[in-house]
């Protein structure tokens, strides 16, 4: 598809205030968060106690406290979950969402990954009913269906095949959000042991299932050739999809029929 052309998602802004606001965020998020100074920008995820992801998400250190930006999940589940966990020594005000839509806007020669999604380009910030940008307007917009084989290609969780699914960020090709030196955080003591032991059983890839292969379903099995269960599609459109393959089949480029590969935005501390 010929640059540039943008795309939008919807994402939620929760405001932090306080001088314990980033010390919050690092015990209960996967990124170390300690060190970020205000205008400083980094990746991390949202995990349960058993280190499953419900939702991705940026956090930007402010002079008065933080934000967090949630980008794939639900920014209200964020905010209760938070919310539990704060008490009047954390010294923190955790004020209510914002929903906002991103749009990215992708350019060859873009900086990389500013776009979002791992995309080369820049990315504007609008309340929904905001008008857009010159630069937004002068050129072509993704279609649905477009945006989500984007999704597909690039490798970015999604409700509810990747997110609240039962996963953790190894598995999904996360593992740049995830800090493993930091300390207790929540899910931590999980994603030490899958790292330390190799433990991971499933990683995620993109597939495309040519014509005249049977297509998967989302929550179908692909199996081997040897007919043992190698794998589950997560998410589908058409002929294209994301799917959790078992580890003795990481390095198979197809399953009956149906062609595998990385998505573009993952990486695996192992393969």
């Amino acid at each position: 598809m010929p640059l540039p052309w943008r795309f939008c998602f919807e994402v939620t802004r929760l405001p932090i205030q306080g001088q314990g606001s980033l010390r919050l965020l690092h015990g209960q998020t996967s990124q170390a968060l300690l060190d970020l100074a205000p205008g400083q920008q980094r990746s991390t995820c949202c995990l349960n106690a058993t280190a499953w992801l419900f939702a991705l998400a940026e956090v930007s250190a402010t002079v008065d406290g933080a934000e967090l930006l949630i980008t794939a999940g639900v920014g209200a589940e964020v905010y209760r979950a938070l919310d539990r966990v704060i008490f009047p020594a954390d010294q923190v005000n955790l004020q209510q969402p914002e929903q906002l839509i991103w749009h990215g806007l992708v350019e060859a020669e873009g900086p990389p990954t500013q776009a979002g999604w791992g995309l080369p380009g820049r990315h504007w910030l609008l309340p929904p009913e905001a008008p857009l940008p010159e630069a937004l307007q002068r050129v072509k917009q993704l279609t649905a269906p477009e945006q989500e084989w984007l999704r597909f290609r690039q490798g970015i969780p999604a409700l509810p095949g990747e997110l609240n699914a039962g996963l953790n960020p190894f598995e999904l090709g996360l593992a740049e959000r995830v800090s493993l030196e930091k300390g207790c955080y929540l899910g931590q003591e999980t994603l030490a042991k899958l790292q330390s032991r190799s433990g991971l059983k499933q990683q995620l890839r993109r597939f495309y299932a040519p014509p005249g292969v049977d297509i998967p379903e989302t929550g179908a099995k692909l199996f081997s050739p040897g007919g043992e269960r190698a794998g589950t599609v997560s998410s589908c459109q058409a002929n294209w999809g994301l799917a959790l393959i078992r580890r003795d089949w990481w390095q198979c480029q197809e399953l009956a029929g149906v062609q595998l590969s990385l998505p573009e935005a993952v990486l695996f501390n192992s393969q």
